[in-house]
């Protein structure tokens, strides 16, 4: 039975704003993430959601909460499983504070590889291992089902989602960028296959 998934990263946190690592630290939108949020609802406005996940953590919650303002489905999930990539000691920090004390070269390695974590926090491929059982576990049956499925969450544990489902490299992936409040669309046939997939805005819209 043909199904959609519409994948959505929350609207600009305070500390994105502020350019200081999150992960999972418990930070709520900006005003522009909320002014994000209501325009994805604006896009989202002819969906019909059959079922919301969504990580643990507020800033991703509140945008669903402003993405479908009275009309939210009666099936609603929340997760750590979908929360962010955990950061560890870079966690409330200033991103360039970190570049200068640690050098670009590491930090960018420890924001974009896949595989390499920074001091007490995740890697990429750490929340994929965590994301993955639980989409499979509880989203997918639902997607086989012919359901229409939001799930709103962060910019990495949305990457662990895009690399299964578009079947991408761990070299692929890390090149991926997943704009805030930008909404992605899958479209899936009768067998589970992708036959349509769209970015319903940019960053520039």
């Amino acid at each position: 039975m043909a199904s959609t998934l519409v994948l959505l990263r929350h609207g600009q946190s305070l500390w994105n704003q502020k350019n200081i690592f999150t992960g999972w630290v418990d930070i709520g939108l900006s005003k522009t993430g909320e002014e994000e949020a209501r325009r994805a609802g604006d896009v989202l406005k002819d969906y019909h959601f059959d079922a919301l996940f969504t990580s643990a953590l507020s800033r991703a919650r509140d945008t669903a909460k402003i993405v479908l303002q009275g009309r939210m489905p009666k099936l609603q999930f929340s997760s750590v499983a979908l929360n962010e990539r955990r950061y560890g000691e870079l966690e409330g920090k200033d991103k360039d504070e970190m570049r200068r004390l640690y050098g670009p070269e590491q930090v960018q390695i420890w924001r974009r590889s896949f595989d390499k974590k920074p001091p007490g926090g995740e890697s990429l491929k750490d929340t994929c291992d965590r994301v993955l059982p639980y989409f499979k576990q509880e989203i997918e049956p639902k997607l086989r089902a012919g359901e229409t499925i939001l799930v709103a969450a962060h910019g990495n544990s949305l990457r662990a989602l895009v690399k299964y489902l578009e079947g991408l490299s761990d070299e692929e992936i890390v090149q991926v960028e997943i704009p805030t409040a930008c909404p992605i669309v899958y479209r899936f046939d009768d067998e589970g296959r992708i036959i349509e997939k769209k970015v319903l805005l940019t960053k520039n819209a």
